[in-house]
């Protein structure tokens, strides 16, 4: 199965109503309290994902959970691209023979509360699914009547994403305590890697350490013995310098002539730039 997983980076939420709905695709709401449309597509094994498909929830509604507007790339374009990359693998004979790979994905919004709430979804639906089916071994039918229809919900297999380190990590230790394995295709901190801490996280990008040993890398080989960094307004994990400054997006140029003025940088010393 995690093999299996590992195929959908970059993997896919659209406005509800935008989305296509061919057979097998249901697009329905997750509850009356919380009103988040869901996507389901249906099959023998159900893959969960969340996936930010709107901005974060404004200041002044973080306490409603109500997310921001819609994220026209990044959300849309990892919804399409699980629904896309389903349907590859459902169709190929040899893969996967007479198994079909369903999904439930939902909206992450970039914030833990929100996360955490689509998270016990997931996890109500995999309890749900597990009480039916024993109520159904257990349960007596008189002669001539037959079980009534079988359950419409399956339990999760696992789940993908988060996008972001922070929310990811709080999905995790929900998750766990119900060995739900989770896969993240852009979570990068260093502290998922400790399998005593969140044992049934996995990941498909490399973790901030690589990148801290290619500026390190860098540093050594052009013989530098005093670094400053400059980064955007951002969280992220960064690497210990002994002088950082910020650009903030406003007013740009003039910020970098207070930053050369207080770094001492002449224009014959500057380095070219360097992509990583």
């Amino acid at each position: 199965m995690v093999r299996l997983l590992l195929v959908f980076f970059p993997a896919i939420f659209m406005e509800m109503s935008l989305l296509p709905r061919s057979p097998g695709r249901k697009v329905l709401l997750a509850g009356a309290s919380s009103q988040r449309s869901v996507a389901r597509m249906d099959g023998d094994v159900i893959i969960g994902a969340l996936f930010s498909v709107h901005h974060q929830p404004p200041a002044d509604k973080v306490p409603e959970r109500k997310c921001g507007e819609i994220r026209e790339q990044y959300g849309i374009q990892r919804v399409e691209a699980m629904f896309h990359t389903l349907d590859k693998i459902n169709a190929d004979p040899v893969l996967l023979p007479n198994i079909t790979l369903g999904s439930e994905i939902r909206d992450s919004c970039w914030h833990s509360s929100v996360a955490l709430e689509q998270s016990i979804e997931f996890i109500r639906d995999s309890l749900i699914s597990i009480r039916d089916e024993k109520d159904g071994l257990n349960r007596c039918v008189p002669d001539g009547q037959s079980l009534p229809p079988g359950r419409t919900k399956k339990p999760i297999a696992g789940v993908i994403g988060p996008g972001s380190s922070s929310v990811a990590i709080q999905v995790q230790n929900l998750l766990q305590l119900f060995d739900i394995p989770q896969i993240a295709y852009s979570a990068t901190s260093i502290d998922l890697s400790d399998k005593t801490l969140y044992k049934y996280f996995l990941r498909v990008v490399p973790s901030d350490t690589l990148q801290a040993r290619a500026m390190l890398d860098i540093v050594k080989r052009y013989n530098w013995t005093y670094v400053s960094a400059v980064h955007t307004e951002a969280l992220g994990n960064l690497i210990c310098c002994m002088q950082s400054s910020l650009i903030p997006p406003r007013k740009p140029l003039k910020r970098r002539q207070l930053i050369s003025e207080k770094f001492n940088i002449k224009k014959e010393g500057i380095v070219p730039e360097l992509r990583l």
